[in-house]
């Protein structure tokens, strides 16, 4: 998809409909060419990075 994949300085962020409450939860980090995730509770699981259409594709699957 032509995404960097040195994710060293990301700036990964939590919903702010999560607490503090050992939820399951994803992070996100803005990309210069899209979007990367990540598991919150194990972040060396792996990173899936998207482009902005296929994140838009994915939000509007979810909230279906």
């Amino acid at each position: 998809m032509g995404i960097s994949k040195d994710l060293t300085n990301a700036r990964w962020r939590k919903s702010s409909y999560s607490g503090n409450t050992g939820g399951e939860c994803i992070e996100v980090a803005a990309l210069t060419l899209g979007l990367a995730m990540r598991d919150s509770k194990n972040p060396e699981a792996g990173i899936l990075t998207l482009s902005p259409e296929a994140y838009s594709a994915f939000v509007t699957y979810v909230r279906a």
